[in-house]
């Protein structure tokens, strides 16, 4: 059975709660370090995962994004801005999971 990106991340969290805690103070603690809001913090970590080809990451940052107020335009902006950083294929590839979440409704 495949796990869905949220799933692995809840298992790896019930497997190693401390290490868990410690990412998240680390992520919490760099996202208080500046001036920029929620939102824009989740889109440029939405443009980092899709960068590095991280699917999860990729889903978990479109989500956030959304939740902190981003519309749908700026969640596929952030994307298709990495066209000439990341190549064309890569961009395509994080569009199609940035899709797989707007399509279920975030």
């Amino acid at each position: 059975m495949t796990r869905k990106p949220h799933d692995h991340y809840l298992h790896l969290r019930e497997r190693h709660p401390a290490l868990l805690t410690a990412v998240e103070a680390l992520g919490n603690a760099a996202n208080a370090a500046g001036p920029l809001n929620q939102k824009t913090l989740h889109l440029v970590q939405l443009a980092a995962a899709a960068a590095i080809k991280s699917h999860g990451a990729t889903h978990s940052h479109a989500i956030r994004a959304l939740e902190a107020g981003a519309t749908p335009d700026e969640v596929r902006h952030a994307v298709l801005a990495l066209t000439s950083t990341i190549g064309y294929p890569s961009m395509a590839a994080a569009m199609s999971w940035v899709d797989d979440v707007l399509e279920k409704g975030y």
